[in-house]
């Protein structure tokens, strides 16, 4: 166990550390990856470095486990406010082999990270350099001498990163020889040193966020994006004047055309009328598949409430950028919790339309994501295992996220589905349905279920679509989202173009006799992840830098996911305008 400081205090109900001069400050050694590819990651200590006897790691939570965080002690020995020059740490004889290793992860450009006083340190594990045609010239060097920079302010620590600009790298080519470098029969003889200077910083202990920020080890593209906002306000305020303006205009001549006549029966208005009001008794015939459809709208219900409760959080300051993982842990512990929700929705709903098998749509409910993310992780983790990244989850920590599941998660999804199943009412269908269905007319091809995907799944995606980089670059690179109230505006929008888009292709299938809504609603705006994950595909040839099969199986494994979620919320988001949006024009006809 490293040594204690001298107390522990809270400031903004958060725990830090507290040192008096000369207290040991502990260096943790963390993780080393290509500098391109986020998600593949390996222990630092499966390079040929220095290490301690017998390696101690720190515990972890939840979260930095899922983040790839594997810390383990250094043999870096830094004294609170203490200046520390060129000294020793180890001395390596390294082989053939592990010069090989060493040469391999600076030419693929690994970058390692520590981390101290839950600060991250980041930096390159070598150096290389590519220049001239002919002659071509290949060099590769390995820092051996690190400079430690770290700020304090009174008795915390705000700040530290490592630099490498006063030291010249070992070159690794032709046997190393040379730069303090020995090159022996036996293999390749490195000293290693580090040195430490430590800095005032005006910044206090409760700002010390801000310093990381600001640094830029890793490229920085996350700004507040006025133009793509305004561009996404824009099509709202659009979409919004095209469904309450003109559809409105438009319903207001029908309920005047087809309330004309109030003392007709209905087979009068059936024969001599046309359009949306022709279908009064099959608009809400209960739709095939009825337990799918309703654990859709569970599933989509139990993401719009974890979505929300994530931004909310983030909104109050809960994902601190020095806790790390946080917001991992916080979203399994959501996920967890809110499915009740979906349970509640599904078996609800379900009753509802007169449904049967509330036990098996309890079932389907519980299994519809998680099955997916089953198989999902169980690929893309076997990968990692294999590769030996740090990604790949420890059994604990698999048989921690399992019990998670069968415990609290799945109990909640039937505790919920039976109080919904309880507490389920009427379908309040504002016309009744008749037994023999109407036989629907030939539909144009504009208004087929293809074409309506297309148009529901597009228009939403363009209102996002600028954003959605900066999102992608924050998931798949190593920046620290800060842009919560600008997340959150994003989000009200991709859920209010949805339900306007939704409600407007409803209104067109209506239109044209067509009484199968019910279905089409969820697909038309739920094509909107098929959109994501093309993008997903674009941004990962066009816009990024990763390769390899772990950094592959990890972003088209969870892109896919991720088109999931967002079909199941908007989906569900759709649907419901759609219901909202009929039982309004159907109860405002006058009809026998």
């Amino acid at each position: 166990t490293p040594p204690t400081p001298e107390k522990s205090v809270i400031v903004s109900y958060f725990y830090f550390l507290s040192y008096k001069q000369g207290d040991p400050v502990t260096l943790y050694v963390n993780k080393v990856g290509p500098y391109h590819n986020p998600q593949e990651t390996y222990h630092y200590y499966t390079l040929p470095v220095c290490r301690p006897k017998e390696v101690h790691h720190k515990s972890l939570s939840l979260g930095e486990v899922l983040d790839g965080d594997r810390m383990a002690e250094s043999l870096y020995e830094i004294k609170f406010r203490e200046n520390t020059e060129k000294k020793l740490l180890c001395q390596l004889t390294l082989t053939e082999k592990e010069v090989d290793q060493l040469r391999e992860a600076i030419e693929e450009l690994y970058y390692f990270e520590f981390v101290l006083d839950d600060i991250p340190i980041w930096g390159f594990v070598g150096y290389m350099e590519e220049s001239g045609f002919l002659p071509h010239s290949h060099k590769v060097g390995l820092w051996t001498h690190l400079d430690f920079n770290i700020e304090y302010n009174g008795n915390s620590v705000i700040f530290a990163n490592v630099s490498v600009k006063d030291s010249k790298p070992v070159p690794l080519e032709d046997g190393g020889a040379g730069h303090g470098a020995v090159g022996t029969g036996g293999g390749l003889a490195l000293s290693f040193s580090y040195s430490v200077h430590w800095f005032e910083s005006p910044l206090n202990h409760a700002r010390r966020a801000e310093r990381l920020r600001d640094y830029s080890f890793f490229p920085k593209t996350l700004e507040i994006h006025w133009l793509s906002i305004i561009n996404s306000l824009v099509l709202v305020v659009l979409l919004l004047g095209f469904v309450i303006i003109i559809l409105m205009r438009v319903l207001k001549n029908d309920f005047a055309r087809y309330n004309v006549e109030e003392e007709g029966g209905c087979d009068d208005l059936d024969q001599g009328d046309n359009g949306w009001k022709i279908i009064h008794t099959d608009v809400f015939r209960f739709p095939p598949y009825k337990s799918l459809l309703c654990a859709v709208l569970g599933v989509g219900a139990q993401f719009l409430t974890l979505a929300t409760g994530i931004i909310v959080m983030a909104l109050l300051g809960m994902f601190n950028v020095h806790r790390h993982g946080a917001i991992n842990s916080a979203a399994i512990m959501l996920y967890a919790l809110t499915s009740c929700v979906s349970g509640y929705c599904s078996c609800s709903f379900y009753t509802q339309i007169h449904g049967q098998r509330w036990v098996w749509n309890i079932i389907l409910t519980s299994s519809l994501f998680s099955a997916p993310l089953f198989l999902t992780w169980s690929v893309v983790n076997s990968v990692h295992w294999w590769s030996g990244s740090t990604q790949a989850l420890p059994a604990s920590t698999v048989l921690l996220l399992l019990g998670a599941w069968v415990l609290v998660g799945f109990p909640l999804t039937v505790i919920g589905g039976i109080v919904g199943k309880n507490r389920a009412g009427n379908f309040q269908a504002p016309c009744r349905t008749r037994n023999i269905a109407r036989q629907i007319p030939t539909q144009p091809w504009y208004k087929h279920t293809a074409v309506h995907m297309a148009i529901g799944g597009f228009l939403p995606f363009s209102a996002i679509s600028v954003e959605l980089y900066y999102i992608f670059a924050t998931v798949w690179g190593r920046e620290h989202y800060t842009l919560y109230g600008i997340l959150l505006c994003v989000f009200a929008i991709l859920l209010s173009v949805g339900a306007c888009i939704s409600v407007a292709l409803t209104y067109f299938l209506l239109s044209g006799e067509d009484y199968r809504w019910w279905w089409r609603s969820v697909l038309s705006t739920g094509s909107t992840g098929l959109f994501i994950f093309v993008y997903s595909v674009f941004y990962y040839r066009n816009r990024s830098s990763m390769s390899g099969l772990v950094q592959s199986a990890e972003f088209f494994g969870y892109s896919l996911l991720t088109a999931l979620v967002f079909s199941l919320m908007l989906g569900t988001v759709s649907f419901w305008a759609s219901l909202v949006f009929i039982r309004y024009i159907y109860r405002s006809l006058k009809m026998d």
